[in-house]
This record gives C-alpha cells, structure tokens and sequence, in this order.
C-alpha cells in the first residue's frame, strides 16, 4: 500500500482501474461457463442456453448508450462502481434454491450482469484516454493494449476457474465464492478511485449520445459485425459442439476455452509490437482493413475441413488458435482507435456508442449461435462468421488513412 501510495497519481488511478476491471473479467468469464456448462448439463438445448444470455447482450446494448452519458455527467468513478455492485447483486441472485433458477430468473440475472459489464468497461476504457497525455498516442496505444489483453487473458482463467468450480465446488459454492471477492473488490474501488474522473465540463444532453462522427460510426459498425462474427461460434456453438461431438467433459472443455481466451489476451498486450508501434508508428483505417482480410478466410478453412472430415479436432483447434491470433490484433486495433478518436471532454459518449455496437454484434451472435447449431451445424456458425468479418473488413475501408489528433475525427 505504501508502494502504490508512492505512485503518481494517473498511475494509482490506472492501477485501480485496470484492478477493478480484471476482479471483474474474472467473476464475468466464470458465471458464464457456470451457466453454459450447468444448463447443459440439466439438459437445456443449445437454443435455450442462448437464450439465457439474451438479455445480457440487450442490456448491454441499452448500457452502452445510456452509461456513457451517465459517464459523462457523474463521473466515471461511480459507473465503474456502479457496475461493481450490480453484478455482487446478479451472483447473489443465482444463490436462491435449485427450483427458483427457471429460465425467466437466470435471464434477468443475467441482465443485471450485462449491465454491470458494460458500465465497468465503459469506464475503464474512457478513464485511460483521461490517464495519458494528448500527444502521447504511442503511450495510449500501449496503455489500451495493456488493458484489452490482460483482460481477455482474465477472462480465459475465468472461463478455467468456472468449469473447474462446478466440478469441485458445485454451482451454488462457486457463485457465493465469487459474490463475496467481488464484494470487497467494490469496497476498496469506492474508498479509492478518484471522484471527478471522467466527468465532462459541458454537461452532455442526452440526444447527443448518438454519435455526430463519420469515423466514429463506421468503426462501430465495423465493431458490430466483427465480435458477431467471433461469438456466432464462441457463446454457445462451440462448448455444446466440444461437449456432445468429442466427449470433452466439463474440465476439458473449460480448460480449452480458458487457454483460448488466455492467448487472445496476450496477443492482444503485444498488438502495438505486431502492428508498428515499435517503429513509431500508430494504427489508421490501412491497418484495420489490413488486419481484417485474412481473419475472413480462417473460420471458412476450418468449416471446409470440417465438412470434408479432415481430422475434425486437430482442424478445428488449430483453425481456432489461428482466428485467435488475428481476432486478438483486430480487436485491440479497434479498441485503441475508438479511444483515439474520441473527444477528450465527454469522452464515455463516444466510448459508450462504440460499445454499444459492440454489443449488439455480441447479441447478434449469441443468438445466431443458438439457433445456426441448433439448425445447422457448427459448420454454419463458421460461415456466417465468415461472412460477417467480410462485412466488417468492407466497412474498415471508410476509416481515416492517417492517425487522427486526440480530438478525433469530425
């Protein structure tokens, strides 16, 4: 504590932060593999296992939105703080009698933690951008990548630690254990995080959390069909597919996922070595085109030698670890662009639209990966994945050429 006390003061706030943000991911990527993994196992289609998650992604989408303005009025401190207890509060809620956990319940449970994520990425993505100078855009862009990568590589041990907890501990223990970690996380967060972070001068009207920037718009379109392209598969297609068509039982499939996950998100921490930033270069609308084009083609290999027969598990995992490498830098380009881009006062605004669209690619997937495997197959997961990264790499086109100045694009 001395040590940290000792720090400037961006830095503690950064720290806090990203602290916050990971106690988070961690309790978020746990609760969904507990909820994919304990639903199947009761015997819930892949149909229904997506519909739990279906108001997550549509509170998400509402969140975005409606939290960047709030972000912006009250300060970033207490959305992060907000979402902190709304999801203690969401856990709480899945600790009542086996009985009570009907369809109706986990889905309103769920959408409180929708809420609760989207409010504490909202806040710690827009805090960085508040954190680092304006002319340091190499500093932002490894400050952005640091926080996106070790977050998603959080999120993979979260995904380990929820399989790993339902085989051990059981659904209800493995709850509770998370609920109480992330109860004291929020103590700590309201009696440290700085007040007035991110609390814009002009007060913003609440029509204007639709965003006025051409630059800003296309990236979140471009955001929209990429994670929809990455959770077509991921949400529920692929643990049912690892569960049912190979046999992997709750550690195996936990395990491969956490692993997935955990590589994204160091891939993701080294995204300004791979991208140019060594060479003192910064991401512009080339790269995130550039990135993208390949990354259309792997989900179509993988459905091809999967249609074909072609060593079906050594295909699929080695296609996966592949996607994962290019998703990684895609994802991290766009996550440092849409903090680039946005306005220094307000900044949550043009962060929170970003996100929003963010989320609606991932309930355009959630939903697509209950009902394409349910009718389908994985296969077709995979094409439409195709189809949507395609999408996103034509939209990509009409992003600046050159890095924008701190203010953003107009």
């Amino acid at each position: 504590m001395h040590r940290l006390a000792a720090l400037p003061s961006e830095i503690r706030q950064y720290l806090i932060v990203t602290g916050n943000y990971w106690a988070f991911t961690l309790t978020d990527g746990a609760l969904r593999m507990l909820v994919v993994l304990h639903f199947h196992g009761l015997g819930y289609s892949p149909l229904e296992i997506a519909l739990l998650f279906l108001f997550y992604e549509v509170f998400g989408v509402i969140t975005n939105l409606v939290g960047g303005w709030l972000g912006a009025h009250l300060g970033l401190n207490k959305t992060m703080n907000i979402g902190l207890a709304l999801q203690v509060v969401a856990l709480a809620m899945l600790l009542v009698p086996a009985a009570w956990l009907t369809v109706p319940w986990v889905m309103a449970a769920q959408a409180l933690s929708g809420i609760a994520k989207d409010l504490n990425k909202m806040s710690a993505k827009s805090s960085i951008k508040l954190l680092v100078p304006a002319d340091a855009q190499g500093q932002l862009y490894k400050w952005v990548a640091l926080l996106t990568g070790s977050k998603n590589a959080l999120k993979g041990c979260g995904f380990f630690l929820g399989g790993a907890l339902l085989s051990l501990a059981g659904f209800r223990a493995a709850v509770l254990l998370m609920a109480l970690g992330l109860a004291l996380v929020w103590l700590f967060s309201v009696l440290s995080l700085k007040r007035d972070l991110g609390r814009a001068k002009n007060k913003p009207k609440f029509r204007e959390i639709f965003s006025k920037s051409p630059a800003i718009n296309a990236l979140s379109a471009a955001r929209m069909f990429l994670f929809g392209a990455r959770d077509v598969w991921f949400v529920v297609a692929l643990p049912v597919f690892l569960a049912s068509r190979f046999g992997w039982d709750h550690w195996s499939v936990g395990s491969f996922l956490a692993l997935w996950v955990i590589g994204y998100g160091l891939v993701q921490g080294l995204a300004p070595r791979l991208t140019g930033r060594q060479q003192g270069q910064v991401p512009d609308g080339r790269h995130a085109l550039g990135w993208a084009l390949p990354l259309v083609l792997v989900p179509w290999v993988i459905a091809l030698a999967l249609q074909a027969g072609l060593y079906p598990a050594a295909s699929l995992v080695g296609g996966l670890l592949v996607f994962g490498v290019l998703f990684a830098i895609n994802s991290s380009l766009h996550s440092y662009l849409i903090v680039s881009y946005a306005g220094a006062d307000g900044v949550s605004l043009d962060v929170g639209f970003y996100y929003m669209a963010n989320a609606m690619g991932r309930l355009l997937g959630t939903v697509l990966s209950g009902w394409v495997y349910q009718q389908y197959g994985l296969e077709a997961c995979l094409w439409v994945s195709g189809g949507f990264i395609l999408l996103a790499a034509l939209i990509s086109t009409r992003l600046p050429r050159h890095s924008s100045s701190h203010q953003g694009p107009t």
